[in-house]
């Protein structure tokens, strides 16, 4: 890089106040990325964007002006930047506002974020615009989908088949010979050339019944937006694999079951209402109701615990789903955006009771079933995976 382009640069990431010291002017596509840039960061005089005190942004107060800012942002920047700026221009610029007309959704682009603006928005929002963002939600599930489904199945079927295996296989078709073989190396007879089994490794006999109950209770406040995304799509992918008998509980003050529309991740996720308050307590005691297996069951909690229910029953009902036999687990979080704000002393509290509380990524909640279904120590999967706890 030349100092020229160096300038450049410099120039397009200090706004062009008079003070920035590069003495650099711009011109063509670099003059329209900039003009994108103080559109929602500022301007300031007559080249750059404030300091502290001077004018404000602002994308114009028309949908057509906007829609041509987001066309502008697509051309210039990666997509991840893209997503970032139209976070950014979300919070700082009501542009929330204008996400409720259809030409705007056909211009932005698709991301969990927004998607989790798009729901907040769902019940205001007109049916011009409606099913405008609900092709924006089903590009977001889609790709989603094609990132998780596959990674999932494999790691909760293959817990699946491990927890089925027999240590005392009646048929020597039913030995899974490498597994056993491994098991006894020690028994190696090299005078002999051969290997005495001390114990013999099954497979599970295959069945078509299902082995475990999933039960997903999913804190549907505002905060919980991108996990309420992620969850879904998840939600979706384990109802869809016959070993598994998959509930999916949404929940503020009240609680709405959308076990039923699990084949449609789009249609779950517009069953959500984001925003509102938080009984957690009363989202745990519906889910006892739906507990009929007590040692086949895994419960996962998603929530940030700031309860606004009855908290000591809360913490008593989870007690008794796990001295039932349930698997419970509490996901903090279950998103991409690092550590999440909680109720430290309901999750330390929860720790207190054997159930450990921390935040997931999305690509490692795969593997977290497959520990729950397996019953690892959950608390030493957490210190090894999680974000927080």
């Amino acid at each position: 890089m030349d100092d020229g382009d160096r300038l450049r640069r410099w120039r397009l990431v200090l706004g062009g106040d008079r003070a920035d010291g590069t003495g650099v002017s711009l011109a063509g596509d670099d003059a329209r990325m900039d003009g994108a840039l103080e559109k929602l960061y500022g301007g300031g005089g007559d080249e750059g964007r404030p300091r502290p005190g001077r004018r404000s942004a602002g994308l114009g107060d028309s949908a057509p002006s906007v829609a041509r800012w987001l066309g502008d942002i697509r051309e210039y920047f990666p997509s991840s930047v893209v997503q970032v700026m139209q976070k950014d221009a979300i919070e700082r610029l009501d542009l929330t506002r204008l996400l409720l007309e259809p030409e705007m959704l056909d211009a932005v682009e698709p991301d969990v974020h927004l998607v989790g603006t798009l729901l907040s928005l769902n019940r205001v929002m007109p049916d011009k615009a409606r099913e405008s963002a609900r092709a924006v939600v089903r590009k977001v599930v889609r790709d989603l989908e094609r990132r998780l489904a596959q990674k999932t199945r494999s790691a909760v079927g293959g817990a699946l088949d491990r927890s089925a295996r027999v240590l005392r296989p009646r048929r020597l078709a039913d030995v899974d010979w490498e597994r056993t073989i491994r098991a006894n190396l020690r028994h190696y007879l090299p005078e002999h050339g051969t290997l005495v089994p001390e114990r013999l490794i099954g497979y599970g006999r295959r069945q078509q019944a299902v082995k475990r109950d999933v039960v997903l209770a999913i804190d549907q406040s505002g905060s919980m937006a991108a996990s309420v995304v992620f969850a879904s799509v998840f939600g979706a992918v384990l109802a869809s694999m016959r070993s598994l008998r998959t509930s999916l509980v949404v929940f503020d003050t009240s609680v709405v079951d959308l076990t039923d529309q699990l084949h449609d991740p789009v249609e779950v996720l517009f069953g959500t209402q984001l925003g509102g308050g938080t009984d957690i307590n009363r989202a745990i005691a519906y889910c006892q109701g739906l507990v009929t297996r007590p040692n086949d069951t895994i419960m996962v909690l998603i929530s940030d615990l700031y309860e606004g229910g009855v908290r000591d029953e809360m913490l008593r009902r989870v007690g008794t789903l796990t001295a039932a036999g349930v698997q419970v687990v509490v996901l903090l979080a279950l998103s991409d955006e690092g550590a999440p704000a909680y109720d430290h002393e309901n999750a330390a509290a929860l720790a207190a009771t054997g159930v450990p509380a921390f935040a997931c990524t999305p690509d490692a909640f795969p593997e977290l079933m497959a520990a729950a279904i397996e019953r690892r120590d959950l608390k030493e999967w957490s210190e090894r995976h999680a974000s927080a706890g």
